[in-house]
């Protein structure tokens, strides 16, 4: 008995090591590029393509919100990324997106176009077996659904479903709310955030910082729980999946009286400290 529970125990383990072929779908911004850096700790084994959206919507932003995008994607991507790859190899804690690309022998590309043919035959030609999706801009067709045999997973930065759609914590916190969260559900159909839940994490509000500082604070958990999705598929189990309940709310990017609001409430869309002390991470130790 003893040499038989050995053999189930040897299998298991060869089945716990099963890699799995994982195309990253997120966008190019700074909490994206945090969370693949999550995940890359976490997935190492499994052979991760990672595609990138260059922005999410087509809607002509409000001033702030510009200024946001500004510190979020055209500062990393145009400035500070770049050069992190002039920089003397050693290891820093993040890596940029131009390093990621190096570390996964450059499996990063941009595409906006998943839905259509040539970007659809690049999605294939990664023959994926698992999606995962962070901040992605582009919403998933059918066709695009029905490749990975392990569907996919997707990480909101909101809880579902009282807070679907784009920046769930900026109107979570102009609504008052004590606490914030991520969930990690599948995405079923082209429908926005209305997937199964696998699994949903928490995070107290704090009054003294900005909006950014807490949508990155959500990623460390968040990919976690996505990671831990990805342990369970690998070992041959379906992560545990519940429908949601029934309501909730859509919201989109704010307006200009929704941003005053926020603002009057004593709120901000960022800090500069906040960011300086995020990009000193991607830097070598001293």
């Amino acid at each position: 008995m003893a040499g038989c529970a050995n053999f189930v125990a040897q299998i298991e383990s060869a089945i716990d090591d099963y890699p799995v072929n994982i195309t990253i779908l997120a966008n190019k911004d700074l909490a994206s590029c945090l969370a693949i850096n999550y995940l890359l700790q976490d997935l190492e084994g499994h052979r991760l393509t990672v595609f990138l959206s260059s922005r999410v919507g087509s809607k002509r932003l409000e001033q702030p919100l510009q200024q946001l995008k500004l510190i979020e994607q055209e500062l990393p991507n145009e400035v500070f990324f770049p050069l992190l790859l002039g920089i003397a190899s050693e290891s820093p804690t993040l890596l940029g997106f131009p390093q990621i690309s190096q570390r996964l022998e450059g499996r990063l590309s941009e595409l906006n176009t998943i839905n259509q043919p040539e970007g659809m035959a690049q999605f294939v030609a990664t023959e994926p077996e698992l999606v995962l999706s962070i901040r992605y801009g582009v919403i998933l067709k059918d066709p695009v659904l029905a490749v990975p045999k392990h569907g996919v997973l997707n990480l909101h930065s909101g809880r579902l479903p009282d807070y679907k759609g784009v920046m769930a914590t900026f109107w979570a916190l102009l609504n008052g709310e004590k606490s914030i969260g991520t969930t990690l559900h599948t995405i079923d159909d082209s429908t926005i955030d209305t997937g199964r839940i696998v699994a949903e994490t928490t995070m107290a509000v704090e009054s003294t910082r900005s909006y950014l500082w807490h949508v990155l604070q959500l990623y460390e958990a968040g990919c976690a729980a996505m990671s831990s999705a990805v342990a369970d598929i690998a070992a041959g189990r379906v992560p545990d999946a519940k429908l949601q309940r029934n309501g909730g709310n859509y919201f989109s990017f704010p307006e200009a009286e929704e941003l005053e609001a926020f603002f009057a409430k004593g709120w901000r869309l960022f800090d500069s400290n906040d960011v300086i002390d995020l990009y000193k991470r991607f830097l070598p130790p001293r």
